[in-house]
């Protein structure tokens, strides 16, 4: 069985200092906890940037000043940027962090109703577009799908050439609008996706380490962090991302599955040494 590649999603664009006092809004403070989880033995950093003063961007400038702070603590880690944005982005304001030409980024596979009047749009065309950027700019895409029919939309695209192979999915489980975080439903996401792909899962809320026990088990990979959920257990706060990784070691050890270093992921993930 492969290694086991850890993400940490440190910080998202939803969820506050209010949720969880350790959320990073700076650029000191998403440095603090990608180090952490890279300590922990996280390889990959999926990353989301905010002003100082908490508020979500885009901006390619602010992504590019974390970046660099990250890379100058720890200079192995892949750092994943997100092209999600916040809900009422316009597509090219979301794919500005692609223009600094990082090894992976998210894209998004189709359109989520999180709740109330707040739409994630991702039409097919706009799918299709981040899909040719990628390519252009030789970014390896995390196909990020939070229900079984962006996976199908995925495989369509994938035939007609807008997405290479292999494929790496990220199923995004337990979200307002998405498909549950049950073992049925991960099994479900599972079995539709081609043999030659990699996945990782990342369960939201409650569903983070029981659906974080079922890929390592099955030999897929495993995302945590504060971008989706903000507890150890019921009831306490993790005091850092570092805190929510070192779980999922510790589970993992218990199922006699190794953790993978940057390095290693990079082999896993079909990317380019560095």
């Amino acid at each position: 069985m492969e290694k086991l590649i850890i993400t940490a999603a440190i910080c998202g664009a939803e969820v506050l200092k209010e949720h969880n006092p350790a959320i990073p809004y700076t650029i000191e403070e998403c440095v603090r906890e990608a180090k952490s989880a890279y300590d922990a033995g996280a390889s990959l950093i999926h990353l989301h940037v905010r002003w100082d003063d908490g508020t979500p961007t885009q901006d390619k400038n602010r992504f590019k000043a974390v970046m660099d702070a990250i890379w100058a603590e720890i200079p192995d880690v892949i750092i994943q940027p997100s092209t999600g944005g916040a809900v009422g982005m316009t597509d090219d304001e979301r794919l500005q962090p692609t223009e600094l030409n990082p090894e992976m980024a998210t894209l998004d596979c189709g359109t989520l109703n999180f709740g109330g009047d707040e739409v994630f749009m991702n039409t097919e065309n706009t799918i299709k577009y981040f899909a040719e950027k990628m390519i252009e700019r030789n970014i390896k895409p995390e196909l990020e799908c939070f229900d079984k029919s962006m996976i199908d939309m995925a495989l369509r695209l994938h035939k007609k050439g807008f997405i290479k192979s292999p494929m790496h999915f990220d199923f995004v489980m337990g979200v307002n609008g998405g498909i549950d975080g049950t073992l049925r439903d991960f099994m479900f996401l599972r079995g539709s996706i081609p043999s030659d792909s990699t996945y990782t899962v990342a369960g939201v809320g409650r569903y983070e380490f029981p659906l974080a026990v079922a890929a390592i088990i099955d030999g897929g990979h495993v995302r945590v962090g504060f971008e989706d959920n903000v507890y150890l257990s019921k009831g306490v706060l993790a005091k850092s991302n570092g805190e929510l990784v070192e779980k999922v070691v510790r589970m993992a050890k218990e199922f006699g599955r190794e953790i993978a270093n940057p390095t290693e992921a990079r082999k896993i993930l079909g990317l380019a040494a560095k």
